[in-house]
């Protein structure tokens, strides 16, 4: 299938593993340009830019300072031109729960400083190359999680950060058409992915059995299966007439347990 995507220009930010990285590898194989982003490491990004040398370029980019995510979009022009797309991707997570009267002010605000201020600041910037590069299409694809919307107990940080994107999903979509008539902002909310992030999580067959309960398909996504989505959301051609919308990628979870211990095999969870 033509997704439309060919010689477009995305930039993708927390790109170095997981998601990001897929999403990368994936509007590559359409044709498309990227400006793929990282923040400390990026190991993953050079393999993929062995292959892909003329259509990918590697930035260096803290998502919550300013300064250098302006210069992110001025770079990502100078190379491959105005920005078409942006997958607002970028996201931490602590890897140990904590109960909110156990949480320091410090972990709270780094939070939302990277998850939900990062995914302001890039969308701000993204707005303001569509204003210098004027065009009739655009797509900004926020991604969230579904701690966002059913919540997390001991991440309230966490759960915050990204709950608090649906109400920029919901005014920038009203914004974008004033700087590209048919520009398009929606919201992607992934469920329990196997993922740099998550891999402790899901090596723990107590835990996968747990979260499997919750999910009618009884399986955890893939990198790839998130990908598609944004794929999708990215491409004026299949989704041209589609704003404003959230899409949990999670399996049909519900936040409530479905099945007893006794019918999950975590074994299968990666099917």
């Amino acid at each position: 299938m033509d997704t439309g995507l060919q010689n477009r220009h995305a930039v993708v930010t927390g790109a170095s593993g997981g998601i990001g990285l897929e999403v990368a590898r994936i509007f590559l194989e359409e044709g498309a340009r990227v400006t793929a982003t990282y923040r400390t490491s990026n190991v993953m990004l050079a393999d993929l830019q062995k292959k892909w040398q003329n259509s990918l370029t590697l930035l260096q980019v803290d998502v919550r300072q300013e300064s250098e995510i302006e210069q992110m979009f001025l770079d990502a022009c100078e190379h491959h031109g105005r920005v078409d797309i942006l997958v607002a991707n970028a996201g931490i997570a602590n890897p140990e729960g904590k109960a909110i009267q156990k949480m320091s002010l410090a972990q709270w605000e780094d939070t939302l400083a990277v998850n939900l201020t990062g995914s302001f600041l890039c969308a701000k910037h993204f707005f303001a190359n569509l204003e210098r590069h004027p065009g009739e299409s655009a797509s900004l694809i926020l991604i969230g999680s579904t701690a966002g919307f059913f919540g997390e107990a001991w991440y309230c940080d966490y759960s915050t950060s990204k709950a608090g994107l649906h109400g920029l999903l919901m005014s920038l979509k009203n914004e974008i058409v004033h700087v590209s008539r048919k520009g398009r902002v929606n919201l992607v909310n992934p469920g329990w992915t196997v993922t740099p992030m998550s891999e402790g999580a899901l090596n723990d067959y107590g835990m996968v059995t747990r979260i499997l309960q919750t999910i009618p398909m009884r399986k955890v996504a893939s990198a790839k299966d998130i990908a598609n989505t944004i794929l999708y959301l990215a491409s004026d051609r299949l989704s041209g007439h589609v704003s404003g919308q959230t899409i949990n990628v999670a399996g049909g979870m519900e936040g409530r347990v479905l099945f007893t211990h006794d019918e999950i095999d975590p074994s299968l969870s990666r099917g």
